[in-house]
């Protein structure tokens, strides 16, 4: 096991798309050990060959694990954890029976001698002001909360990881004025960050590294010249456990060179851990 435990967390926008874009030659060269993917989008076969492709290029003994979680609706969300390592548990239930939480989150659990490490890919809906997506919004959002609270009971090494689409501060959001109204930046939405950071004591490793500093923005529209001017939101996530943010270390949102050399319209975010 290498010293740092490098994990990445990446709304992919359809694995099989990123793919062609340019995910494998990122993969290779960051090396991470473990990737939360957002927004899979394909079946699990999709996964394996892919990662089958990824393993061949880099042609130093890799074995990439695959826990995938699809969505109901074919073709929508997902969620995967891919690893170095195999994993020793998964799940994939949140909230009640009920609720349809399939494709947005996948829990997965891996041992290092005593110490047990839990991932969770989560991709919480994007929503839109005073409609049914909204509401499924806070559903998801109520949910998490309480799953989070349980987690957070068990005082262990846990990190949440995803796009969770929404800004939790003005630090977050480039134009933040100018959406104060809009999904992803309401009051209502983000109240649920203050209980997990302010009540429940989970951390904001982004906060952790860069306290006072606007983004860095992991999101930027395709619209425009957003991505250009870096008018974007920071919205994928990792937060972890103060057990694990003690051990965390190097987080880094890795923003493409240039918009036409990205491989999807997120930033991967990576941070290593003294596990």
């Amino acid at each position: 096991m290498p010293e740092n435990l490098k994990i990445a967390t990446i709304n992919v926008n359809g694995v099989r798309a990123a793919y062609r874009k340019g995910l494998a030659d990122w993969v290779i060269a960051e090396s991470p050990d473990i990737i939360a993917l957002q927004e899979v989008r394909a079946e699990t076969t999709d996964l394996e060959e892919i990662f089958v492709g990824i393993a061949k290029e880099q042609n130093d003994g890799t074995t990439w694990h695959i826990l995938h979680d699809n969505a109901s609706a074919k073709g929508r969300a997902g969620v995967a954890v891919v690893s170095k390592m195999k994993a020793v548990a998964s799940r994939t239930e949140l909230g009640p029976k009920s609720f349809d939480s399939a494709g947005r989150w996948l829990e997965v659990d891996f041992k290092f001698k005593s110490k047990t490490l839990t991932v969770i890919s989560t991709y919480v809906h994007s929503g839109e002001v005073d409609s049914p997506k909204q509401v499924e919004k806070y559903k998801f959002l109520d949910a998490m909360t309480k799953r989070m609270a349980e987690i957070k009971k068990i005082d262990g090494l846990c990190v949440v990881v995803g796009d969770l689409n929404v800004g939790h501060t003005e630090l977050d959001i480039k134009n933040w004025k100018g959406n104060l109204k809009n999904a992803g930046f309401l009051p209502e939405e983000r109240a649920y960050f203050d209980t997990w950071m302010h009540k429940q004591g989970w951390v904001d490793l982004g906060r952790q590294a860069h306290p006072e500093t606007p983004g860095a923005y992991t999101w930027w529209s395709f619209r425009g010249q957003a991505f250009d001017t870096d008018t974007g939101w920071r919205i994928d996530y990792q937060i972890a456990t103060p057990k694990l943010a003690k051990l965390a270390s190097n987080y880094k949102v890795h923003r493409a060179a240039s918009y036409d050399t990205r491989f999807t319209d997120h930033s991967p975010v990576v941070v290593e851990y003294a596990i």
